[in-house]
């Protein structure tokens, strides 16, 4: 009992010896030219944390995962309108009697510099470390954060508007 019926293929010409296009591309696609190279490249990719940046009503929020590196060897700047974040992530020691199968976490130093808009207070600025994830709070100055217009009711505006 068959449970899949297959039509036979009918194909003519080139697509029918083999070069059905989208046939090649899923080839080519799937091709790896360094896949069975060994380089014995012993390489590790740097250190760089990524930052999730957010604009709050009344600060800029930055936030980024650096697990394993201690508030000693973080680095916070502010010059000007330039923010710059460095740190470091110090490898782990290795002893002579023990042999490692995979070191896939990377170390080493960072350092990401970011442009501010105007209106930044450097005076009140914050950073928290806390379960590896560091927070850098940029307070806005009063006269960028956003005010609230508050309408009363019944008011009449004087003149006239034109479209």
């Amino acid at each position: 009992m068959q449970l899949v019926h297959r039509q036979p293929r009918t194909l003519s010409g080139a697509m029918a010896s083999g070069l059905e296009p989208f046939g090649l591309m899923r080839n080519l696609l799937r091709w790896d030219p360094f896949r069975d190279m060994d380089l014995n490249l012993d390489v590790q990719p740097a250190f760089t944390p990524s930052f999730d940046i957010r604009e709050a009503p009344t600060a800029y929020v930055f936030e980024a995962d650096v697990p394993g590196i201690r508030q000693e060897d973080l680095d916070i700047n502010l010059t000007g309108n330039r923010l710059t974040i460095t740190g470091k992530r110090d490898t782990s020691s290795k002893r002579e009697e023990e042999s490692f199968y995979a070191m896939e976490r990377s170390f080493g130093s960072f350092s990401r510099s970011f442009t501010l808009p105007e209106g930044v207070d450097p005076s009140a600025i914050k950073a928290d470390l806390e379960n590896g994830v560091l927070t850098v709070t940029l307070p806005k100055t009063p006269d960028v954060q956003p005010k609230k217009i508050s309408v009363t009711p019944g008011a009449k505006v004087q003149g006239e508007f034109h479209a």
